[in-house]
């Protein structure tokens, strides 16, 4: 199995834009009702870089096969945001990679915990979430796409 790379980059690279153009459109194609990031919860350039944010980009054999982003709610919370791995590198552990990688990042922000939204039709990404011992909590934000909450201690 090649190995899955992972580094912080600038989300305005054009392999970070590849990604998360390519995570929209997947949303806009699995959420029932579709999905406009104009109407999702902002995320603006200047979150997807320290301090205020870590955007890490996964590579096999040096393209682009995933993404995700750790946002600093406060001082002990971060919340994770953005992660999808491409069609063609599911089932090789890239999610759970960059998922482990937000996780180091934020225990060495000095994050004492970690919270993310998801939605029904994103089940396999549900099943990974509690795999790594995330918890349902009560809705956190006023996001219309998501519909499950979760949160893990650090």
């Amino acid at each position: 199995m090649p190995e899955t790379t992972l580094h912080l980059e600038p989300p305005e690279t054009a392999d970070a834009a590849w990604c998360l153009s390519a995570y929209f459109a997947e949303l806009a194609v699995i959420l029932n009702g579709g999905f406009d990031p104009a109407r999702a919860q902002p995320v603006d350039l200047e979150d997807m870089r320290p301090p205020k944010g870590w955007f890490i980009l996964a590579r096999i054999d040096g393209q682009p096969v995933g993404c995700g982003l750790l946002k600093r709610v406060d001082a002990a919370t971060g919340e994770i945001k953005r992660v999808w791995t491409a069609p063609n590198a599911r089932g090789q552990g890239v999610g759970r990679a960059v998922m482990q990688e937000l996780e180091r990042i934020a225990r060495d922000a000095g994050f004492q915990r970690v919270r993310l939204d998801s939605n029904a039709e994103l089940a396999a990404a549900q099943v990974l979430y509690r795999r790594l011992g995330y918890q349902a909590v009560p809705r956190f934000n006023d996001d219309p796409y998501p519909t499950h909450f979760y949160a893990r201690e650090l």
